[in-house]
């Protein structure tokens, strides 16, 4: 699965995109995960906008290694800056 999203690692500070990638029986395991993780990695605040299911493995980097770390049982979490 993966989920999108923003997080903040102080509140009221910048945020940053974030997709978070990881197996989980079903969306609200998921979720919980992964905001476990993100709490976990020092992210103060989460918000969380979609999840889906991957349909197939992603050809580029990060989203690639995010990928077979998740399959691996990881919860893998890919940052990046937020557009303005």
């Amino acid at each position: 699965m993966i989920i999108t999203g923003r997080v903040w690692k102080k509140k009221n500070g910048k945020p940053e995109g974030v997709h978070v990638i990881l197996m989980a029986p079903d969306d609200d395991s998921a979720v919980r995960r992964a905001l476990e993780s993100l709490a976990a990695e020092g992210y103060a605040e989460a918000e969380l906008d979609q999840i889906g299911e991957m349909q197939e493995e992603p050809d580029e980097e990060p989203h690639l290694s995010a990928y077979q770390g998740a399959l691996e049982g990881e919860v893998s979490i890919v940052t990046f800056d937020e557009p303005i």
